[in-house]
């Protein structure tokens, strides 16, 4: 399971996860969270802080993804090397 970094909102100060943004390795996006305070308008409806979804820097840039190909390596299961090939 992926933990997301946290970063203080501009708007209200809470620390809010931010999911990554394509193509933009130290960027990162506010999910959206409530505003201090307000849940609801006096309508009723729910109220999201003025900061939800901004893009924000992530202080720990993302990295790419890593296998543990555990006791096999890059060796066979007879030791014999394994083919290469691009995934995409």
């Amino acid at each position: 399971m992926m933990k997301l970094p946290r970063v203080h909102c501009g708007k209200c100060g809470r620390p809010v996860a931010a999911g990554p943004v394509a193509g933009r390795i130290s960027k990162g996006r506010l999910w959206r969270h409530d505003a201090p305070g307000i849940r609801r308008d006096s309508d009723g409806v729910l109220v999201s802080c003025a900061g939800s979804l901004e893009l924000v820097d992530i202080q720990l840039p993302a990295a790419q993804l890593e296998l543990d190909l555990g006791e096999f390596g890059t060796e066979g299961t007879a030791g014999e090397p394994v083919e290469e090939s691009a995934l995409f």
